[in-house]
């Protein structure tokens, strides 16, 4: 009867109000108060102390051992402010953090342990302490597994870092992040704004997407227009630049050829006793051995001379004559037309000659004894 009875009730309510909790709080309506600030911590908010005892350790490569040797009192006495126990291990290469009876802050230990990341990973210790305030915050990101290719890896690296540090200085500017890069590895330091921006940028430049110097233009652009009271809540997309990424050529793999496969091994080659066996040398003595040495050397020393006489005597060979067009044929050079022409004109100085061929002489010469004298001319009296 009593479930029936809640069944009625449902019925009469109607359907289920959405948002029924959702009214202001005090703490809303009051504007002084800012929801984002993050206020520091106050021991009185937790006076027992921690009920259990946590604890965190991180290796350490052997290269940092000396250094952390030397700077581990000022890591000691910065945790030991805030109620946490550290100890150095250098046999086993570790460094370990764990709360005591004094700590208050139940969040300090996992600061701490990012503190013994940040000394693992090359970072000075007064930069490292840092992390203990709760304005700051850190990001470890792996680039070793990005790219396989080891030289690859290292050219994309430098790119990141830029010439003389010029575009890691310009990162940090930009993001306000505290940025270095350690072998596989890129530790960063900032607020949560900076370090986003700053993943985004070593991502991009070690899988090759965007180089980091368009990032850092549109890095400057953002901070450009957020000057501008006037754009606080337009988007921004239309003023920032769109970079294309352009196609490059890649060198083509030649692939080799695959050889059949065969169980068998290749035969084995003869050695060098087995060939003089073959060729009867291994039996000769001594002296015919070095008679025979020095046979092929006398003839290696006459094939040399005579290929030296041969080049010698090349310098002095004639060129072969070059034969110019007008010594062509006329079949060659003229065509048929021409050839035409010049055939009438022969045969017509041919049939000239004859006729000066079939001249009688003897007739002239008769002719001439007939002929009567000439007159002298007379002189007339002046």
């Amino acid at each position: 009867m009593d479930g029936g009875g809640d069944s009625l009730d449902v019925e009469k309510k109607g359907k289920k109000h959405k948002g029924k909790h959702d009214k202001p709080k005090p703490w809303d309506e009051d504007p002084n108060i800012d929801h984002w600030k993050v206020e520091k911590f106050d021991p009185s908010w937790n006076e027992t102390g921690m009920l259990e005892v946590s604890s965190f350790s991180t290796l350490f490569p052997q290269y940092r051992e000396k250094y952390l040797q030397e700077a581990w009192p000022i890591v000691k006495r910065a945790l030991k402010e805030h109620g946490i126990a550290c100890e150095l291990n250098l046999v086993e290469g570790s460094m370990t953090v764990s709360t005591t009876r004094k700590t208050r802050d139940p969040y300090i230990i996992v600061k701490a342990r990012d503190l013994l990341k940040l000394l693992s990973r090359s970072v000075p210790a007064p930069q490292a302490i840092k992390i203990l305030n709760d304005e700051m915050n850190c990001d470890i990101i792996k680039i070793g597994n990005l790219v396989r290719n080891k030289e690859r890896f290292v050219r994309r690296r430098e790119r990141l870092l830029g010439p003389n540090l010029s575009t890691l200085k310009a990162i940090e500017i930009l993001t306000g992040c505290y940025v270095l890069v350690q072998g596989n590895t890129v530790a960063a330091m900032g607020s949560f704004k900076g370090l986003k921006q700053v993943r985004r940028i070593v991502e991009d430049c070690i899988q090759n997407a965007q180089h980091p110097v368009y990032h850092i233009k549109t890095l400057l652009m953002k901070r450009e227009l957020a000057k501008n009271p006037a754009l606080a809540n337009e988007n921004w997309d239309r003023f920032l630049p769109k970079f294309k990424k352009k196609n490059v050529k890649q060198r083509k793999v030649k692939s080799k050829e695959k050889k059949p496969y065969t169980p068998f091994p290749p035969p084995q080659q003869p050695s060098k006793i087995d060939l003089q066996l073959e060729s009867g040398e291994y039996f000769l003595s001594d002296k015919k051995k070095s008679d025979k040495k020095w046979q092929e050397k006398l003839e290696k020393q006459a094939e040399k001379t005579a290929e030296n006489r041969r080049k010698r005597a090349a310098a002095f060979v004639p060129p072969k004559e070059i034969t110019s067009n007008y010594m062509k044929s006329d079949n060659e050079t003229h065509d048929a037309a021409s050839i035409a022409k010049s055939l009438k004109e022969k045969a017509k100085e041919f049939k000239n000659h004859e006729k000066h061929d079939n001249i009688n002489v003897e007739s002239y010469i008769h002719n001439a004894e007939n002929r009567p004298a000439k007159k002298p001319k007379s002189s007339k009296p002046i």
